[in-house]
């Protein structure tokens, strides 16, 4: 994690990404004045963007996330961190392409768009049946916790799911997380039971504003559980109390601030 310098801009980029930025003409300064990149969601801590651009009669999409100043670590440091861990680990995640922070506190992170992939609320919203995503994303969060890590934005939405891939069952991961910032290793006991119900009651409780039922929220709990050796009925009391006090916060950041379910544009 690199540490704030107020002398200069820092601009990484990850080796795989050196030409694209190049071809893209974009720097640190760039990322928040470059008019080809466009916000579709504005909140106090942060804009999501999207930047489209040809390169070579190709269409590129990347996603860019905006940060205000902020101390050192930036949000960008912690969000490059997370997503780290997570690739040390194993655990499949959307791929980081650039990240940075202005002399003036500002900083930023670049995302390379998953063609094919759509979040996993919005998924079963458009028809995909949730039984189809039950064991992958199970399997998943399984993962997560058992590699020491705790993701503490867990929702449904965070983890991006291509149908395709998940009925090819090939080598390449169908199912990947997205939205790091948050990632980290989890403490020991007894904190570390609380970090793991948080994660699994926030996917719990997004799957509530869906058509899913009990029967198949448990069924994913079981499937968890299984893969961590643990019994479901030692966890489900403590994530759906958990759950319920997720919703009554979430109820009121919405009305707070109405704009932060804005979908990302196609």
């Amino acid at each position: 994690m690199g540490l704030f310098d107020p002398n200069r801009d820092s601009f990484h980029v990850g080796p795989a990404y050196q030409t694209l930025m190049r071809e893209l003409g974009l720097d640190a300064r760039g990322v928040f004045d470059d008019r080809r990149i466009l916000p579709w969601r504005k909140l106090p801590d942060r804009e999501n963007c999207t930047l489209d651009e040809y390169i070579d009669g190709t269409k590129v999409r990347l996603h860019v996330k905006r940060y205000p100043r902020s101390a050192s670590p930036t949000t960008a440091d912690l969000e490059q961190a997370g997503y780290q861990l997570l690739v040390d680990a194993g655990i499949p995640a959307a791929p980081l392409v650039a990240w940075g922070v202005l002399t003036d506190g500002r900083s930023f992170t670049i995302w390379q768009d998953l063609t094919g992939f759509t979040p996993g609320d919005k998924l079963v919203e458009q028809g995909t049946a949730f039984e189809s995503v039950v064991a992958p994303t199970a399997e998943l969060a399984a993962k997560l916790h058992t590699a020491g890590l705790h993701h503490r934005d867990l929702y449904l939405c965070h983890f991006m799911i291509d149908p395709a891939l998940l009925a090819a069952a090939g080598h390449v991961p169908a199912v990947q997380l997205i939205d790091t910032a948050r990632v980290r290793r989890l403490p020991g006991w007894p904190l570390r039971r609380r970090w793991i119900v948080k994660d699994l009651s926030q996917f719990w409780y997004s799957t509530t504003k869906l058509s899913v039922t009990d029967d198949q929220r448990d069924r994913w709990l079981a499937i968890y559980a299984k893969e961590r050796a643990v019994r479901p009925g030692s966890l489900r009391g403590s994530i759906v109390r958990k759950a319920r006090a997720i919703r009554r916060h979430d109820a009121s950041l919405n009305a707070s601030q109405p704009s932060r379910n804005v979908s990302i544009p196609t």
